[in-house]
């Protein structure tokens, strides 16, 4: 199987001024990118040549394992926006999050901790797990839930190529405006 760069659902520039047309160049169009086309090399010859991505993520280890679930969480991560969606979640993931974390207020304190905390590069990650229990967690590098047999609902990469062009070192600001373009009704179909 051959693995494409998927197109955005928007255009690039139509996160600004949260997310650039610049970052969306460097960080869909290069980094996603070369993920993509290195994954793509790796796989040729091996048990994973016509495996799909999922596949891939859950069984992989070291180099595809890292490129494989880079193209997973990426594509996860882009497809989560929009310029002019829902700003909070409705119905039972409404529900879920207040049950689990109090309100949906306490859900983004906590969730907003967990990426500004996270050591390095990663991601912070709202998932839910067998029995339906909304969790947070941190995952270094290319890490994702998929691999621990949690449901991924949401995402927030802290890489610094996923904000160094518009907010330099300043993570928590990128994480403050990351709220403002978050599509609450692809969220809640994930859910």
């Amino acid at each position: 199987m051959t693995f494409e760069l998927p197109k955005l659902p928007y255009e690039l520039d139509a996160l600004e001024p949260v997310i650039s047309k610049r970052t969306l160049e460097f960080h869909h169009g290069k980094h996603h990118q070369a993920y993509v086309t290195n994954l793509n090399n790796l796989i040729k010859g091996t048990e994973f040549e016509n495996a799909s991505l999922e596949t891939i993520v859950t069984k992989s280890e070291g180099g595809i394992f890292n490129n494989a679930a880079q193209v997973w969480n990426h594509t996860f991560y882009f497809f989560q926006f929009s310029p002019n969606g829902k700003h909070a979640p409705e119905g039972a993931l409404a529900e879920a999050i207040v049950r689990d974390f109090g309100s949906f207020d306490a859900f983004k304190e906590q969730f907003t901790k967990a990426a500004a905390t996270l050591f390095g590069s990663g991601w912070a990650w709202l998932s839910k797990d067998a029995q339906g229990k909304l969790v947070i967690s941190q995952e270094s590098n290319a890490g994702t839930p998929l691999k621990h047999s949690l449901t991924p609902i949401f995402t927030c990469d802290v890489w610094e190529h996923a904000y160094y062009l518009d907010k330099q070192n300043a993570r928590p600001a990128y994480i403050d405006d990351f709220w403002k373009i978050v599509d609450w009704s692809v969220i809640e179909k994930r859910f």
